[in-house]
């Protein structure tokens, strides 16, 4: 039998940007499929797929029996895992369970768990329709740039997909050392007999080969809004690669060439809700509209402060309260949060109802369209992190703190009026990167990364968790459990899989 990740093949209509597979997403009917070379035919056809993955990153899929599931909904809810992991995100109450089993570091490691095969599932089926475009794009009939901006795309989603994956399922990547550690199957054909996991090594090989193909391809390419990549978007992931890697050098350069052109929020932006991916320092981000996913879908029907679902009325997130202690109150980062829980300054227009309970430290960061309406835009891709990726990069390097001090300074003192230069060097310099990155881009899916690829452990001690809530306060690095467990279903289906610890 093929693996899943064959298996998981999207249904093509070539008149409908998406189409989810069939119920058991197992099988899959080639009676329903467009065929690979009607789906790449035309660049009109090729674009078509290409609009069909990113759809398929905010759509809600169904259990794979058909029944359906409020907290799969493409990477928001996979952002929401990663943040749920760490120890900056603070869940207040029980309310709705399905994702603080994550918290509890649990749902990882149930390998049968339908939350658990998400990102397995929707990053393969981005992979094996990327692997559509490129296979058949040479072909297709249509205009010069309008194919480049198609096989861009997809060997930049080709690489996301896997590098989502080798983070998750993979052990970390050992700068200097042969990573030959187990990671996952890299697949590079549209259908494909079982693979066996490749080196984590290798994996980064094809993340970073497949990046510098759409790099050169989106080179001049004009996206029409912000939920496609760009060059630019392709740079900025390379940047996190090469940080991953250690590459430091790379990292530098490609954040630096990512950013550029590109103006930080002022305060009164950074204030207004996180949810509109027009915003000119967010590079990359998904949208949702009126017609598309669902309420209780949305990254905002669990993360935002003001929409009325149980998840948020009974548990709204707050933020760490050691971490908070370390925001200085001129920083706009801590505008964004309430040590009341009251949230007396939303902006105009946003409210809370009485039943939204009140916790201290809960944020204001995200909030959606209204208390009935959990609509509003997730972001991907910021300058910001761009350069916090330079300002780390430079200074773990060891040979250019001033550098590093700058690149942060142009971030700090956009959020921070009275923010001064950094004085700070080597391994000092380099925790307060770690201190901005984590008040910066809290609750947007990087801490569980982080984590692990600095090789830190968790330590959710002397805050305001609750442990009889959360019951993991701690987390070894170096730990199995930094490696989530393959899916049962790839394993059932594939003889050459082999399982995590």
């Amino acid at each position: 039998m093929k693996n899943t990740i064959t298996k998981c093949l999207l249904i093509l209509v070539v008149m409908m940007p998406f189409a989810s597979c069939t119920d058991d997403f197992l099988e899959t009917s080639s009676t329903e499929d467009v065929s690979a070379t009607n789906a790449t035919a035309t660049t009109e056809n090729m674009n078509l797929v290409i609009n069909g993955i990113y759809r398929l990153f905010y759509t809600r899929l169904d259990n794979k029996n058909g029944s359906g599931n409020n907290r799969k909904g493409g990477i928001g809810s996979m952002m929401i895992q990663n943040s749920f992991m760490g120890e900056d995100v603070v869940q207040n109450a029980q309310a709705n369970s399905s994702m603080i089993d994550f918290a509890r570091w649990i749902k990882p490691f149930d390998a049968d768990d339908d939350r658990q095969l998400h990102n397995w599932r929707v990053m393969y089926r981005a992979i094996v329709n990327a692997n559509i475009v490129i296979a058949g794009g040479d072909e297709a009939v249509g205009p010069e740039e309008d194919k480049n901006a198609a096989l861009g795309q997809a060997y930049f989603l080709r690489a996301f997909a896997h590098f989502h994956l080798v983070q998750l399922y993979g052990k970390r990547y050992v700068a200097g050392g042969g990573n030959d550690q187990l990671g996952i199957p890299i697949v590079l054909e549209p259908i494909i007999e079982p693979q066996a996991r490749a080196t984590v090594e290798a994996v980064y090989t094809q993340i970073n080969e497949d990046l510098t193909q759409a790099i050169t391809l989106l080179d001049g390419y004009s996206r029409f809004n912000p939920s496609h990549a760009n060059q630019a978007v392709a740079q900025g992931l390379k940047a996190r690669v090469a940080l991953v890697q250690s590459n430091f050098t790379e990292a530098v350069n490609m954040a630096r060439l990512a950013r550029a052109g590109l103006t930080l929020m002022d305060s009164s932006t950074y204030t207004s809700g996180f949810n509109d991916y027009n915003i000119d320092e967010w590079m990359w981000g998904l949208h949702y509209n009126e017609e598309q996913g669902s309420n209780f879908t949305n990254f905002g029907g669990i993360m935002s402060r003001n929409f009325s679902s149980n998840q948020i009325r009974g548990n709204p997130k707050s933020i760490s309260q050691a971490l908070y202690a370390t925001i200085p109150g001129t920083d706009v980062r801590s505008a964004i949060f309430d040590p009341t829980g009251d949230h007396d300054n939303l902006p105009e227009g946003i409210s809370l109802i009485s039943r939204h309970k009140r916790f201290p430290y809960t944020h204001q960061k995200f909030l959606a369209v209204s208390t009935g309406d959990s609509r509003g835009d997730i972001p991907l891709m910021r300058a910001s992190e761009m350069y916090l990726i330079e300002a780390e990069a430079l200074a773990r390097s060891g040979t250019d703190d001033a550098g590093a001090a700058a690149a942060l300074f142009t971030l700090a003192s956009a959020r921070d009026a009275s923010y001064t230069l950094s004085t700070n060097t080597g391994q000092a310099l380099i925790d307060e990167i770690d201190l901005q990155r984590r008040w910066e881009l809290w609750g947007e899916g990087f801490r569980f990364y982080d984590l692990k690829r600095q090789n830190k452990a968790l330590n959710r001690n002397g805050s305001n968790h609750d442990f009889n809530l959360v019951l993991v306060s701690d987390v070894p690095a170096g730990d199995n459990r930094w490696q989530w467990m393959i899916p049962t279903d790839e394993l059932n289906a594939n003889p050459l899989m082999v399982q995590n610890p």
